[in-house]
């Protein structure tokens, strides 16, 4: 049973995603979004830790240390922050890349997708920003990009929908980058 609930979530997410995609003019980027969520390496292990009302990730770092699905995952997938770091041979870090903007708004998609499927009827439009700002410093993202998908977030927040989906297909109509 927990093999097909997992398969159910991810499904509705990614069509959420897709949906949500296509509202912002990259609809064709929004059909290829989470495929490798499929894939044997991240749907078996993450199907072992399914728990329906949070990503499986959180449980398998809670027993492992660390998530064996998601650094495969986020490796494949570039509309997380995390995939757009690199060596900088100046400061000799690992540090991050500003993302593409397509990729910023398929990665606002993932996380409006990933708040209505995972919390279902307390849903809200204010809920994406919530949970952004609860992780906030604890991720490792470029200032402009960070800066950016809060902007789209806080739109979200304060206009709804309608609002933000029509500012990211204008936005996108006269811009290239942020």
């Amino acid at each position: 049973m927990q093999v097909w609930n997992h398969f159910r979530t991810i499904t509705r997410h990614r069509h959420t995603v897709i949906r949500l995609c296509f509202r912002a003019g990259i609809g064709w980027q929004g059909l290829g979004h989470d495929l490798s969520k499929y894939s044997p390496a991240e749907f078996w292990n993450s199907a072992r830790f399914y728990q329906g009302d949070r990503s499986p990730n959180d449980k398998e770092r809670q027993v492992r240390g660390y998530s064996r699905s998601w650094l495969h995952h986020k490796g494949r997938n570039r509309h997380h922050h995390e995939y757009w770091t690199d060596y900088n041979n100046q400061s000799r870090m690992v540090e991050p890349v500003k993302m593409p903007l397509n990729y910023v708004i398929e990665m606002f998609c993932d996380r409006v997708a990933a708040c209505k499927t995972y919390q279902g009827d307390q849903y809200n439009d204010g809920k994406p920003l919530e949970y952004y700002r609860w992780g906030k410093g604890r991720h490792l993202m470029h200032g402009e990009t960070d800066a950016f998908l809060e902007k789209l977030l806080v739109l979200l927040a304060e206009q709804g929908e309608e609002a933000a989906f029509a500012w990211i297909r204008q936005y996108r109509r006269t811009h290239t980058d942020y």
